[in-house]
C-alpha cells in the first residue's frame, strides 16, 4: 500500500509555503482529515495500522485520541482493533477528558492520532489517561512527520520527539518535510507569504 499516493489523491499532501502550528515553515503540508473523509479509505488505513499493532502483541484495552484531528483515525482504529474508544480535548488550553467518559484503573490504552509531529498533544491526552489511573502502552499514527522513531522505520528519533522512549509507536508513514524558522526561510526570502492550513488556522 502507497500511503504516500493514497495521501496526494484524496489531495492531502499539499505543496506551497505554509506556517505549521510549530511556527515553522514548510513546502508541504499533511492534511489527514482530506484522506479521512472518505470512509471506505479510513477503514483500509486503521486495518493496516491494526495489523501492525497486533503483530507486536500488544495488549490493547482502549484507544484515546486527542480532539478534535485524532478523532476519526483514532475511532476507526479502535474498531479494526474491536476496543473501546474515548476521546480527550482541550478545556481551556488543558487536554481533559470528560463527557462521561471512565477510565477504569489497569486499562491499557493506545493513543492514537492523524498525525504526530512531536507528539505533543498526544502526550498530554496520555498524561490524562495515567492521572486517572490507566496505563498508556503505545502511540499510533497514520502519519509520522519524523520527528518521532516509529516501530519499522530507519528514521531517528529527533531531539525535539516529546513521546516516552519506552513506549513503540506506530505509524504507516513517515513524512519528513525540511522545516525552516521564519526568519530562515527561503521562500519568504523569495517574496512569498506563508498561509496557515489546517484545525489551528482555519
Amino acid at each position: 500500500m502507497n500511503i504516500e499516493q493514497i495521501y496526494k489523491d484524496a489531495n492531502a499532501l499539499l505543496e506551497g509555503h505554509f506556517k505549521l502550528s510549530s511556527g515553522n515553515h514548510s513546502s508541504f503540508y499533511l492534511q489527514s482529515a482530506k484522506v479521512l473523509e472518505d470512509p471506505k479509505t479510513a477503514k483500509i488505513l486503521a486495518e493496516k495500522l491494526a495489523v501492525e499493532i497486533k503483530k507486536s502483541g500488544i495488549k490493547i484495552d482502549a484507544v484515546c485520541a486527542p480532539a478534535l484531528g485524532g478523532l476519526i483515525a483514532g475511532f476507526a482504529l479502535a474498531s479494526a482493533l474491536d476496543v473501546r474508544f474515548i476521546f480527550a480535548e482541550r478545556v481551556e488550553k488543558e487536554m481533559t477528558i470528560r463527557r462521561g467518559f471512565e477510565v477504569k484503573s489497569g486499562e491499557r490504552y493506545l493513543v492514537c492520532e492523524d498525525i504526530i509531529t512531536t507528539g505533543g498533544s498526544a502526550l498530554e491526552a496520555a498524561a490524562q489517561i495515567i492521572k486517572d489511573g490507566g496505563e498508556v502502552v503505545a502511540y499510533a499514527a497514520l502519519a509520522n512527520r519524523g520527528f518521532c522513531q516509529r516501530v519499522g522505520s530507519n528514521i531517528e528519533r529527533k531531539d525535539n520527539c516529546k513521546l516516552p522512549l519506552d513506549k513503540p509507536l506506530f505509524a504507516l508513514e513517515d513524512f519528513a518535510f525540511e522545516m525552516y524558522s521564519p526568519e530562515n526561510c527561503p521562500m519568504c526570502k523569495n517574496g512569498s507569504i506563508a498561509i496557515k492550513p489546517g484545525s489551528r488556522g482555519n
